[in-house]
């Protein structure tokens, strides 16, 4: 396995800021939307949503690198 490099954590960063920058963007009024969503819903949802994407990025990353 190759050396992770801090540029790939600031060009992960960057794509990240990217795609919600766009989101609020296009379409602000969806964006509300959503947070207002996201706020009814119980904790252990979030965190279970969360450690979801979390370990699919992280198998995107290793598939991806490795």
């Amino acid at each position: 396995m190759g050396e992770l490099d801090l540029t790939d954590l600031i060009i992960g960063l960057g794509i990240a800021f990217l795609i919600e920058g766009a989101l609020y963007a296009l379409w602000p009024q969806g964006m509300r939307r959503m947070m207002a969503m996201v706020l009814d819903q119980p904790p252990n949802a979030l965190r279970i949503g969360g450690l979801s994407l979390a370990v699919i990025g992280l198998g995107l990353v290793w598939m991806v690198r490795g």
